[in-house]
């Protein structure tokens, strides 16, 4: 049985990684496809690596025909997509990749995007996409929030070892490497070959990055009282991937064990063999993680290594597993994709 899915911006990184993955998936068909400034044209157009594929052409949103679809992809800007979506037919699920549903506090949403929330009630309503540790919930909603892929990252290295109680919370260092694509699309001064090659620079230092709000909610959330921990992210001249690497108080053993043992039976998140760290380009293309466990010269302390993909795992795929979920199909359909290797 087929399910036909719409892509709501499909123009950006994440729309157009949406339909690499979409292109061969066994259940999912592209029925429509949306990207305001360049409605009328064909994707081979705006992207000429999709030019093999039959696709719609691109419409504006408001010109859509919604009856027959199954499932929306929405991949567009943050504080945008709340406008839309409250729009949509109530019938329609939803995956959001944008920020726009991701904070379940109207306030902590005010607190780190500047301003109120158009749509509380679909605030309310949404259900974080971490999809190894929401499914039920995934599978029982009409919308699920994406995460930001640093935040993604953070998590998948960190959430276990908070629940067990096998770290230091008060101790927790986020230092983290983001590929520029996790940046979007539109022309920016900062992202300009000459600006950003040879060289890589913080940004967002001092706990002013908003994926701390995603920290701040799901690690407070597992650990029954507030986590804060210290995050900087820092820009690559890297086009996929990021490498977050995190200290933290604690047997190095134990963490790693229990790492291996919360993902034993997980298809994308992989646990290196202990002392052995992973690398962005072990991911690339893919909607794997990789996570790697070392102990520190210092007694005590660990560092631990997570990368994703910040299109794949980081964003697209993990939408797309959000998707195969909620329409009843195999979690891993259609993303058992090797990485692009070298």
């Amino acid at each position: 049985m087929s399910n036909s899915v719409a892509i709501l911006g499909a123009s950006g990184y994440t729309g157009a990684e949406l339909v690499r993955l979409i292109a061969t998936h066994p259940t999912m068909e592209i029925a429509a496809l949306s990207a305001d400034r360049k409605a009328g044209q064909h994707m081979a157009e705006v992207f000429p690596f999709l030019a093999h594929l039959d696709l719609p052409r691109l419409q504006k949103i408001d010109e859509l025909d919604f009856s027959g679809i199954d499932l929306v992809f929405c991949a567009l800007p943050h504080a945008t997509t709340q406008e839309v979506v409250k729009e949509l037919p109530r019938n329609l699920r939803i995956v959001d990749l944008s920020a726009d549903f991701r904070l379940r506090d109207p306030a902590a949403y005010e607190t780190w995007y500047g301003k109120p929330h158009a749509a509380p009630e679909l605030q309310a309503e949404a259900v974080y996409g971490l999809t190894e540790f929401y499914r039920e919930e995934i599978c029982a909603t009409r919308l699920v929030a994406g995460t930001g892929c640093n935040a993604a990252t953070g998590q998948y290295a960190l959430r276990p070892l908070i629940a067990a109680g096998v770290i230091d919370l008060d101790e927790i260092i986020i230092d983290l490497k983001a590929a520029v694509s996790g940046a979007g699309r539109s022309l920016k001064e900062n992202l300009l070959h000459a600006e950003l090659s040879e060289g890589y620079h913080a940004y967002s230092a001092g706990g002013t990055h908003r994926h701390l709000g995603e920290f701040d909610q799901e690690f407070s959330a597992v650990a029954g009282r507030p986590v804060r921990v210290q995050f900087t992210p820092h820009l690559i001249p890297a086009n996929r991937g990021i490498l977050a690497t995190v200290y933290v108080r604690g047997d190095a053993r134990e963490i790693h064990a229990t790492l291996e043992r919360a993902y034993a039976d997980e298809s994308f998140l992989v646990v290196r063999p202990f002392g052995t760290l992973p690398s962005t380009r072990d991911i690339r293309g893919s909607n794997f993680v990789h996570i790697g466990v070392v102990g520190d010269r210092l007694p005590g302390r660990a560092i631990v290594v997570a990368v994703l993909d910040n299109l794949t795992k980081g964003s697209s795929g993990q939408a797309v597993q959000n998707a195969n979920l909620m329409l009843g199909e195999e979690e891993t359909a259609g993303l058992m994709l090797a990485p692009l290797f070298p």
